[in-house]
This record gives structure tokens, C-alpha cells and sequence, in this order.
């Protein structure tokens, strides 16, 4: 196993299988993946405890020349095994501040103070509502708005009967919601791009469409807090609120944004995306970055409105409507059982579309709604 790029991953998701597997074979690269679920995965693969820093150190074989992982619940772990090796990698306290949403609080409160507490030990004065929500969850899971100290109290006992772990309950942050996605190489952060994403209405927040729109004015304030939590290296999903001139972080996902988005966000950009991330991480810098994009995209989300078995839903396909470029990718096979959860897991589907306007793009995919069905059982 010399000179290969580790892979490290847990569960199976479209980046890794779609996304980065191909890319490495398309730079040539050999590659290892170490995963605690083996029988998942195709190729060369390493059962290991992708959890502890040290096990993933203990798998590696020698000389590799990369060591990388885009799940969120990884990136320290994996941060610290790249730096063991010597090889390029994300700085492993940026990676915990940013997936600990109590910590990245605490750093950034002098340069944007938010209330945020553990929900056990939240003050009669606390500035309700609050937002409650796990203090390292993804996907909008057990997210959700609280009006008051009772509130909080059923809703975390409702959480606590079907998870384990912290919760942290933060002010809410009113705003249009952004993201910014953003690739370094540790000399250079590219800003790639933003998109406007249109959530469900309180007290959860699912979202539910995310729109290609100028970066916002206030992106240096979500650049500059970004530098001081020390996010740098490889890609990074962060999602922010614009209110009257003030951006304000929600949350810092330090890897590619995902939900099929990032397959947007490539064919948008005109770039073998994947492909950039890898080579930072073989040691690369950034290539030259191409003709700023033109057109309209947008990431419209197929949402299950009740519990039940997916009896009839479309395959995976692309296809041409007139000017604008459609692709459907299922996140829900047909027979699978699906829970509603208010959460980003009640997704059955995304659809993709870039063409040369706004009207354009939302005629064909009000089409390829029209013509085809998801129906749960």
C-alpha cells in the first residue's frame, strides 16, 4: 500500500462514491479507504475505527501522500493523522472549534458575540427564542425554535428520548440565509461561490432550496471570522445570516457542501472540483481559477410530506429541457422506509438545473416535477 491517498469515511454518501473516488482515479492515484463500514465500499478498503486519530495513524501503510476525509464528524481525527505523517491538512483545533458549535461561540465572541449556553443551564433572562439544537449534529437534525424556558424543557426531553450527546441552546439569528463555499490550499482561500437558501418556516428549519446569488457584501465579515477560527486548508461549507449590514455565522461545515450541491457547484463553476480538493491535499496549490460563471442554478429539494414506504420516485438521470442542463439524483431507493424527522433526512431527491436565466430554470424544473411522481406508502 506505498505512496496511496487515504480516504477516510463512515457512512456511504454520493461525494465520496460520486465525487472522490472517480476524481483520485482520474489524477492517477491510488487509493486506500479506511472506513468502519468495509463492506461498503468498493476497492482497496481498511476496517478501522475512523474515529480515533490514533487507529487511523496505526492503518496507514507507508509513504502515503495524502490523507483525507469530507465527513463532518472526521475532520479532526484526520487532521491529526495527516499532520503525524507530515502530510498537508487542515490545523485539528479548527476543525474541533468548528464542529463544536459551544466552542466556535466562545472563539468568536470578541469578534461577534452570540448568547449561546448548554440547554441544561440556560438563565429566566436568556433572549428568547432560542434555537435548540445539538452542539455537533448535522443535516438540521433536533433543530429546532423555542419561545420559552418551558418550551425548551419539552423539546429537549423529546431530543434527549431518541439521542444521546449535548445540546446548546443559541439566539436567534434573524437574516437571509447564505452560504459561502470556499477552497485553500494554505497559502491562498478562494472564494468559490454563494448560494441563497430558502428554508421551512419555524421552529424547524429544513432547507429547502439553495439558489446560485452574488456573494453578499458582507462576506468579508464572514471571511474575516472564518481566519479567526482558523479555517484555511481544502474546502469549506459555511452557512450565514445578512441582517440590516451584519453577516453572522449559523454554522461552519469545514468540507464540501453537500445534498448534491456540490455536484451543482461544479458543473456551475465549469471545474473538476473534487479533483481541486484532492490535489490540495497531495500538496498542490490551487490552479488558476476559470471565467467567472454566468447563467442562473439552483438546487431544488424533493421533500417527503409523511412517514412511509417510497412506493414510486424517478432514477437518477440528466437531461436537456431547452437551454438548461437538469440532473435528478434520489437520496431514497424505492422500497426504502422513510421517517419524517423535519430535517434534511426527509430529503427523497434533489433536482439540479443551470441555464442562461432565473425563468428558464424555473420553468424546467416545474416540469420535471410536473412529470414525474414520489409517492410514500
Amino acid at each position: 500500500m506505498a505512496a496511496s491517498l487515504y480516504l477516510v469515511t463512515g457512512k456511504v454518501t454520493d461525494s465520496v462514491t460520486r465525487g472522490f473516488l472517480p476524481a483520485a482515479r482520474r489524477l492517477g492515484v491510488e487509493v486506500v479507504v479506511l472506513t468502519d463500514r468495509p463492506g461498503d465500499y468498493p476497492g482497496t478498503v481498511v476496517p478501522c475505527d475512523v474515529t480515533d486519530f490514533r487507529e487511523i495513524i496505526a492503518r496507514i501503510g507507508p509513504d502515503p501522500v495524502g490523507v483525507f476525509t469530507n465527513s463532518d464528524w472526521l475532520q479532526a481525527p484526520v487532521a491529526l493523522a495527516a499532520a503525524y505523517y507530515g502530510l498537508p491538512a487542515k490545523d485539528w483545533r479548527a476543525a474541533t472549534r468548528t464542529k463544536n458549535k459551544a466552542l466556535m461561540r466562545r472563539h468568536l465572541a470578541g469578534l461577534d458575540p452570540v448568547f449561546s449556553a448548554d440547554a441544561a443551564d440556560v438563565p429566566e433572562d436568556a433572549p428568547f427564542p432560542l434555537v435548540l439544537k445539538p452542539r455537533e449534529g448535522v443535516a438540521s437534525e433536533d433543530v429546532v425554535l423555542v419561545r420559552d424556558l418551558e418550551e425548551l424543557a419539552a423539546r429537549r426531553a423529546e431530543i434527549g428520548a431518541r439521542r444521546d450527546g449535548p445540546l446548546v441552546a443559541e439566539e436567534y439569528l434573524p437574516g437571509e440565509l447564505h452560504t459561502l463555499e470556499t477552497l485553500g490550499d494554505g497559502r491562498e482561500v478562494r472564494e468559490l461561490g454563494s448560494f441563497h437558501t430558502r428554508v421551512s418556516p419555524p421552529p424547524y428549519f429544513v432547507e429547502e432550496r439553495l439558489e446560485w446569488a452574488p456573494l453578499p457584501p458582507e462576506t468579508g465579515q464572514v471571511l474575516a471570522q472564518l481566519e479567526d477560527l482558523g479555517v484555511g486548508f481544502g474546502a469549506c461549507h459555511s452557512e450565514f445570516v445578512v441582517h440590516e449590514g451584519r453577516a453572522r455565522l449559523i454554522e461552519v461545515n469545514y468540507r464540501l457542501i453537500g445534498d448534491h450541491c456540490d455536484f451543482l457547484l461544479a458543473d456551475l463553476l465549469g471545474v473538476p472540483l473534487h479533483e481541486w480538493i484532492l490535489r490540495v491535499h497531495l500538496g498542490e496549490r490551487l490552479p488558476a481559477p476559470g471565467a467567472p460563471p454566468t447563467g442562473h442554478a439552483l438546487a431544488d429539494v424533493v421533500i417527503a410530506d409523511r412517514p412511509g414506504i417510497l412506493t414510486e420516485a424517478p432514477d437518477a438521470m440528466d437531461l436537456t429541457d431547452g437551454a438548461v442542463r437538469l440532473s435528478y439524483m434520489p437520496q431514497h431507493p424505492i422500497g426504502d422506509r422513510v421517517e419524517l424527522t423535519r430535517t434534511n433526512r426527509d430529503y427523497l431527491g434533489t433536482i439540479r438545473a443551470i441555464g442562461p436565466g432565473r425563468p428558464d430554470v424555473e420553468a424546467a424544473v416545474a416540469r420535471f416535477r410536473a412529470d414525474h411522481a414520489w409517492t410514500i406508502a
